[in-house]
């Protein structure tokens, strides 16, 4: 879980204010949830409502899902795992109920701090080729990479124009979804949330769209100066691999690549970033990096 961010949001450009729920006048408090918890707490019908709402309406409308999230003979298409006494949500989307993969899949939770954290969110195009970075020839999975590799896999994904984690090619609806994001956050009464990149590129993607750190910009800092001509990343960018191609310092997803094989040293984590309610940030730490 993300410690309790520190009080002044503009050291280092990486604390943040606490961000706690504005006090809601006293009957209204009774009754309106205010954590992850909280709406888990409600029953069943009105807490998935509540994160049906993280499902981007673009989404259902490019692929004819009505508001009821089912099929046209009535089968669900959504799951949410939201148990009473649960402190963190899983909402899944299928595009058919026998789809191997979900069309979208979101996991949040409370902080200890009372905050809310974005764990994992992902959006996959269902039309699009699968590639198994997800698990190993034998089945055993891989974490998304992190536990251990499906080396070939990796690099049919990489020659697909895939970045590091993605088994499917996205849709291109992060914006919507951070809006869907925000109306949650909103109606729990709070103005600001969290999110942890998996990957280098989830990290710069995010910058794009208002984010700032809590925790991770130097990293990310050192990163962009380590992958300029002469820099210590960029050293390693030799051809040894598929993954480190010589231009890959060009572009996001070439590092996020090349950071994904190693050259950091260490893995990339550690990074928590954030992000007000109707506010961007303007931070930047690759501005002239394309995808």
């Amino acid at each position: 879980m993300t410690p309790p961010p520190p009080a002044d949001p503009s050291t280092e450009g990486r604390g943040v204010t606490a961000g706690a729920p504005k006090e809601p006048r006293t009957e209204e408090r009774r009754r309106r949830p205010l954590s992850i918890a909280g709406v888990n707490r409600l029953p069943r019908e009105e807490k998935e409502a509540l994160y049906a709402g993280l499902i981007p309406a673009e989404l259902l409308t490019r692929f004819g899902i009505g508001p009821g999230l089912r099929t046209a003979g009535g089968a669900s298409l959504a799951e949410f795992r939201c148990a009473e006494g649960a402190t963190d949500a899983v909402v899944i989307l299928r595009p058919s109920v026998s789809a191997e993969d979900p069309l979208l899949y979101a996991h949040v939770t409370d902080t200890v701090s009372g905050q809310i954290h974005v764990l994992l969110f992902v959006v996959n195009d269902p039309t699009s080729p699968r590639f198994d970075v997800d698990r190993m020839p034998d089945g055993r999975p891989t974490q998304f990479g992190m536990l251990m590799r499906n080396l070939e896999a990796e690099a049919e994904a990489l020659g697909a124009g895939l970045a590091p984690g993605q088994v499917r090619r996205g849709l291109r609806l992060l914006e919507p979804s951070i809006a869907a994001f925000e109306g949650l956050v909103s109606q729990l009464g709070h103005d600001l949330y969290f999110v942890e990149p998996l990957f280098y590129h989830n990290a710069v993607l995010f910058e794009r769209y208002g984010f700032s750190y809590q925790r991770g910009r130097r990293l990310m800092e050192g990163i962009n100066a380590g992958f300029q001509p002469g820099g210590a990343l960029a050293s390693q960018l030799d051809g040894s691999s598929a993954f480190r191609a010589a231009q890959a310092a060009e572009t996001i997803r070439g590092r996020s690549w090349a950071i994904h094989d190693g050259v950091l040293g260490y893995p990339f984590e550690q990074v928590t970033m954030f992000k007000r309610i109707g506010q961007l940030a303007g931070v930047s730490t690759f501005p002239t990096g394309k995808w």
